[in-house]
């Protein structure tokens, strides 16, 4: 694993993307002491659209349908509205 002080990672960031892109971690200092590491991303393999929903439902992200303690019922039903009111309106 190679060092680079923060000066060094900014004018060879694109070298630093290539190591990075290879495989190996790159880590960043500032004044002698670890800030960063620059490390490729593990490769997740692919998931179906039922494993990534059960994914979040475990982390909490996502939750299930939510139940109704009571159905809407209209308050009052009262056929021709639309005919009255167009009526009124002339």
């Amino acid at each position: 694993m190679s060092s680079y002080s923060t000066y060094e990672a900014k004018a060879k960031f694109s070298e630093l993307m290539r190591k990075v892109r290879r495989g190996e971690s790159v880590v960043i200092t500032y004044r002698g002491a670890a800030v960063a590491e620059l490390r490729p991303l593990k490769k997740k393999k692919e998931q179906t659209l039922q494993e990534r929903i059960e994914e979040l439902r475990k982390r909490g992200i996502l939750s299930g349908p939510v139940k109704r303690k009571w159905d809407w019922k209209p308050i009052a039903h009262r056929p021709g509205a639309l005919k009255r009111f167009l009526e009124e309106r002339d």
